[in-house]
This record gives structure tokens, sequence and C-alpha cells, in this order.
């Protein structure tokens, strides 16, 4: 019997194959295919999310087969750095949370990347001017690229958690790159978006855009050095990865990135200067690369508890001082009689301006500095910045951090300075929910940072290198600045994987991708579902809007029509989301998986978002 894996591949491939070949009723494919892809799934015996076909459907044959959460997550990451290989891959990390059934315990892993060892404070600064490069120039080079931590990542999870071995969680993803995937709306838009960048490197180009053109709608896209890389690290471990020719191959590549001394920007898009600047990652940085097994962060909400990611990510700190600034406010009570809430909507963009504020001030990589988590997450200090809110009218921003030095939960509050820096976090990432039968469940988000992450593949090996270091603030001067550029440190990082338990069993597991966003969709999602009633498919799907403490709110056009006259009477300005390296004016594209009686499950992912996500579950019914 074939694998669900492969009567997926194969049923798409077929179909296809025929669109290439010219057949009749092109558009009959695209209904077909769709019709695959579900947004939500309920049932039993362990159920996942992610934004991806493929990738979900190779979960759920771990599953089926005896592995566990862990076994299926790796397997479903390694099919997304095939499938959505601008947002994930081995190129790049993430941060890995992991609810253990066995002993009730919530458990993180930190796979973020690291600056170099040889990197300079200041190596994203013109000498010439003094003043940092332009971050066009910036992202698509050498000098933005991390250690990568994904892979180690993985191994990790497996000796931690997994029931599987490396070489077995691998082979559906290595399937997938062999046979190929069928391009979607979301892929060739992705490729045409970053068709210049990718133009300049003469292995970027020769992967992704065959013939000088991103690939069609409908093509079957094939990966075979990606394949052929996977099957060297299935051989002899994630040693082949850290040391050996492929480190050897990548510190090359970043050391010297592969431009085509011809490269003139293509017509198609604005003219782009890529100067390509060589980076700093060596093979012995590869080789000294550690993930962190660490503590998640806790908080308690209306009852639930929640644990996120600690720093050297900001998601855990950050929705959870939010969380703390909303409770105290009854939001449901605000809701009006035509059974609108705007006023829980104000006090959300609110909770998040103050939340950033602190971010900013106070979070970064508590190897280099002193993050007071504790305090950030102090249910004491979210009361005392809820004395921030006023309850009609927005406040100007940007606010100003919280002292976490001298609080007692009683208004006024001091504020401390205001933090330097422009957040450069972008928009990309992916992320994936899985729960298998014994009761374990995995929030996951992995990253190579921008969409495409440097523009820069490995020649010979099928992957992207992360851009992740742009991350840092670069262009900061002040020696107070948490983020700022540190040879072996970890960037500041937004991704929030969030597991919320309530009486000490699964309740809700959520994540997004989406930049310093992920952390506000997060938010909105946990609203949504446990203040607002929605179901976790309508959590989900509702519109979007993200507030990070500057002047106007970040929004989806469906938030603007729906909710933006009711906003303005409180001061809030809702500019359209997108930037310059997406056509999407999207928020986000999360996943997640609900808990309910006697073991259901139900898996929730985008029905629109990224052209739709993919929820399955192992068995519909009992």
């Amino acid at each position: 019997m074939p694998t669900l894996r492969r009567q997926v591949a194969a049923v798409t491939a077929v179909l296809a194959l025929s669109v290439t070949a010219g057949a009749v009723g092109g558009p009959a494919f695209a209904d077909q295919r769709e019709d695959k892809k579900e947004a939500t799934a309920t049932g039993y015996g362990g159920a996942v999310s992610t934004v991806d076909l493929d990738a979900s459907a190779a979960a759920l044959e771990v599953l089926r087969e005896g592995g566990n959460a862990a076994d299926a997550a790796v397997a479903a990451a390694a099919t997304l750095g095939v499938t959505e290989a601008y947002s994930a891959g081995i190129g790049g990390g993430g941060y890995f949370v992991f609810y253990d059934a066995r002993t009730g315990d919530v458990e993180t892993i930190d796979g973020r990347e690291t600056a170099p060892a040889g990197m300079p404070p200041d190596a994203f600064i013109n000498a010439a001017t003094g003043k940092p490069y332009p971050f066009a120039e910036l992202v698509s080079s050498g000098v933005s690229v991390g250690v990568p931590g994904t892979l180690a990542t993985w191994e990790r999870a497996l000796e931690r958690w997994g029931h599987r071995d490396l070489e077995d969680v691998l082979e559906p993803a290595i399937e997938v790159a062999e046979e190929g995937f069928v391009v979607d709306d979301t892929f060739r838009q992705q490729t045409l978006d970053n068709k210049a960048r990718f133009s300049a490197y003469t292995s970027t180009r020769d992967l992704f855009l065959p013939g000088g053109d991103a690939p069609a709608v409908g093509s079957v896209f094939r990966n075979p050095d990606l394949a052929e890389t996977y099957r060297l690290i299935a051989r002899k471990g994630t040693g082949a990865f850290y040391g050996g020719q492929l480190a050897e191959d990548m510190a090359d590549t970043v050391q010297s990135p592969p431009k085509d001394p011809a490269w003139v920007p293509p017509e198609t898009n604005p003219p782009t200067s890529i100067p390509a600047f060589p980076g700093y990652l060596t093979t012995e940085d590869l080789a000294g690369y550690r993930t962190i097994d660490q503590e998640p962060t806790h908080v308690e909400y209306r009852g639930y508890d929640v644990y996120g990611m600690a720093p050297s990510s900001s998601g855990g700190t950050t929705v959870g001082e939010a969380l703390n600034i909303l409770e105290t406010f009854n939001l449901q009570e605000m809701r009006q009689a035509d059974g609108t809430n705007p006023g829980a909507l104000h006090h959300y963009l609110e909770a998040s301006a103050l939340a950033f504020a602190d971010r900013g001030k106070y979070v970064g990589d508590p190897a280099f500095v002193d993050v007071p988590t504790g305090d950030l997450t102090d249910p004491l200090f979210g009361k005392e910045r809820s004395c921030g809110i006023d309850p009609a009218t927005a406040a100007v921003k940007p606010v100003a951090a919280g002292d976490v030095s001298d609080y007692d939960g009683v208004c006024p509050v001091a504020p401390a300075a205001a933090a330097d820096g422009t957040d450069t976090e972008n928009i990309s990432t992916t992320n994936l929910t899985v729960a298998d039968q014994w009761g374990n469940v995995v929030e996951y988000t992995l990253t190579i940072e921008q969409t495409g992450g440097s523009g820069i593949v490995v020649p010979g090996r099928g992957f992207l290198l992360n851009n992740e270091l742009t991350d840092f603030s670069y262009d900061s001067a002040n020696p107070e600045d948490p983020n700022r550029v540190e040879a072996g440190k970890r960037p500041r990082s937004s991704m929030s994987p969030t597991i919320i338990l309530k009486d000490d069993k699964p309740f809700l597991a959520l994540g997004s991708p989406g930049g310093s966003t992920i952390i506000t969709t997060v938010l909105q999602t946990i609203l949504n579902r446990v203040d607002l009633g929605m179901s976790v498919s309508e959590a989900l799907a509702a519109p979007r809007a993200a507030q990070r403490n500057t002047a106007n709110v970040t929004a989806e056009p469906e938030f603007i029509t729906a909710y933006g006259s009711q906003l303005a009477p409180y001061g809030h300005k809702l500019v359209p989301a997108g930037d310059a390296f997406s056509s999407a004016a999207e928020i986000g594209a999360a996943t997640a998986i609900e808990f309910g009686r006697h073991g259901r499950m139900t898996a929730a992912a985008e029905p629109v978002r990224r052209g739709g996500g993919s929820a399955l579950v192992v068995w519909p019914d009992r």
C-alpha cells in the first residue's frame, strides 16, 4: 500500500503534468488541488496543521506509523524545507516547544541562529559614511547570514522526545524533493517578488528561475540537490552538515557569494543594488553551534496557563506581558449591542504597544544581556502597565517602557527611557502544530527570516541561507541596546510558539510566521478564542491588525473595512499591511490545534492566507 504522502504526491503530480502539457481543463486542476487542502479537521489519534499539504501529509504519515509528535514535527519541518523553501529550511533556525504528556511539563529548544565569532559590532556600518548600509543591500548578502540552527534543533528534539531517528523522519521530505511538488500561486508569486535578488546569484537563479522565470503554476518543481543533501544527512547525521565538505561549502558561499558579475536587475523589477557583501561564517562557527534547552515563559490568563518561548525570542515575554495587561479588563463586557467589540480591540492594540515598548527596552540574548524575564511576565508588572491604557483614547506612540526595577501593581507608572533602533524583522517564516495519540504536543516556528532569506542558495546543495543577522538593531550605536550586534550572539526574535493548558491538560497550541507581527497574531488569536468567543477556526481566519508601538497600526484590508470606522474615534490610524519583499497584504499564516473532551482534536489552518493551509487528523471518527 502506498503511504499517504505518496498517494497525495501521485495525484498532484499527474494533475500537474497534465496542466503543464496543455491539457484541457487547467482551471479544474486548481479546484481539485484546493479541495484537498482543508483548513479545519476534527478527529482523534493525532492531528497536524501546517501551511502546506505535503508537509501535513508527511507528519500524518509518521503519526499513523507510530511516531510521536516530535517525530512528526521534524518530518513536517523537513518537508516544509522543500515546499516552503523561501520561509524555512536547514539554512535557518527556530524555536521548538513540546508538551510532554508523560510528565505534564512544557519544555523548549532554542535553535536560533548565532552571529559568527568573527563578526564585528560595526559589520553593517559603511566606514566611508559612518552610517548603516541600506537594509535592502544587507538582506541579500553574506554578511546577513547567521550560523544555522534548524538541523541541530531537529536532532535535539528527536533525542529528547522522539521515537524515530533522523534518517527515518527525513524520508518523506527526500521523496518530495526528488519527485517534486505542485507549484501554486503563492510559490510563483513569492519567486516573482524576489526575482531581482534571486537572479543576482547564479546558484539561486539556476534553481528557482529556470529559463529566467518563476516556475509556472501547476508545474512540478523538483529539487534533486536538496534531496541529495537530505540523503547525506540521513546517512551520516548532523555532523555532515556542521562539518565536512558541506560545512566548507556553506562557509565558502557566505565568504564569497556566488554573484553573477554580469548581473543587471531584471526589467520586471525596480532597479536594485546588490553589492553581495561577504560574510563572516566559518567552518569553526558551524562546528561550534549548539541548541539551548530552556524553561518556557509562563503566565496565567482567564484561568489558562500560557507557555511560550523565552529569550532569545521576545515572543513569550511580549505575548505574556500583553495578556497580563489585558487580564485587568473585562473585555467581554465591552461588547456592543450589534455584537461588535471595538473596545476590546482598542485594549488589545494598546496592550500590545505597551508590551512592545518593554520588548525593545529589555529583551535580547540572555547570554549577553540580563533580561528581566520574570519581571516582564509578572502579573503585578502587567497590572501596573495596564494603567497606561485610556479606555477611550489611544496613547501617542511610541509609548515609553515600564520600569522593571520598581513596580507594585499600583498606578501611576514611572516610565523608563524609550528604546532606540528600528525593528527590521521581516514577515516570512513558517509554523506547524502537531499532536499525537499519547497527548504530546509540538508547536514549532522555523525560519530563514526574509521571504527567500539572504537570496543565496548554497551551490549544489539545494537550500537557501538565512539573513537572520539583520534582526539585530544593526543601526544602533547605543551600548545599552539589548539587541545590538555582538559576535556569538543570537539576534532577538519574535517567534511565539505557544501552548496553553487548562487544568494541566492541553487546551490550545498555536503559532504563526510574520516577523514582529507573529507576537500580535498569536495575541489576537488568543483574544479571539478566549475573550471574544470565536471557535479556533474562526479565531485564525479573523482579519488581523498589529500595533507594535508605532504611530500607525498595520492592518489587513479586511480588518480596516470591518473595524476602521469603529476604531477611528479612539485615535487609531490603520494602514495596510505589506512590504517591499512581498505583494501580499497579509499578516501571519497561523496554525493551531484545540483539544476537546475524550481525545477529540480540532486542527485549524488558514483558509486563505498564503493560499490556505492544511489541517489533518489521524482518524476523523473513533
